[in-house]
């Protein structure tokens, strides 16, 4: 998966919460610092071309929608993250958290819980 600038991300946020959407909705959805229509029009097509987003045409428009979910989005997202801020640690990250009191006790506990129990056989 290709890296997304920020504003690419904010589109993206947007396209995961509305499913689909035409370059006019996306600009309604955009609170701070909206872009001119072409200039979003030219970052959706980016994501189309990064494989993030597709379209259906619908004469001399489009409607975009997403391509790669949130989820493999954010599993991609933290697994660089934790790779390049954590030396790929999860125990440093969670460490990271902790002292910079980010998690509490109670959530540590609760994680600790999810990891002991044994996952159910499907």
């Amino acid at each position: 998966m290709q890296k997304l600038t920020n504003k690419e991300e904010e589109i993206m946020q947007i396209l995961w919460k509305l499913k689909k959407a035409f370059v006019k909705e996306i600009q309604a959805e955009i609170t701070e610092d909206q872009p001119h229509y072409n200039t979003l029009s030219t970052i959706v097509r980016n994501l189309e071309e990064k494989g993030y987003v597709n379209h259906s045409a619908f004469g001399n428009t489009h409607q975009y929608y997403p391509m790669v979910s949130i989820e493999e989005y954010r599993k991609g997202f933290m697994n660089t993250a934790i790779d390049n801020y954590f030396n790929s640690s999860y125990k440093s990250m969670v460490s990271f958290f902790a002292k910079e009191e980010k998690i509490s006790a109670a959530e540590l506990r609760e994680i600790l819980t999810m990891i002991e129990t044994p996952k159910e056989v499907i």
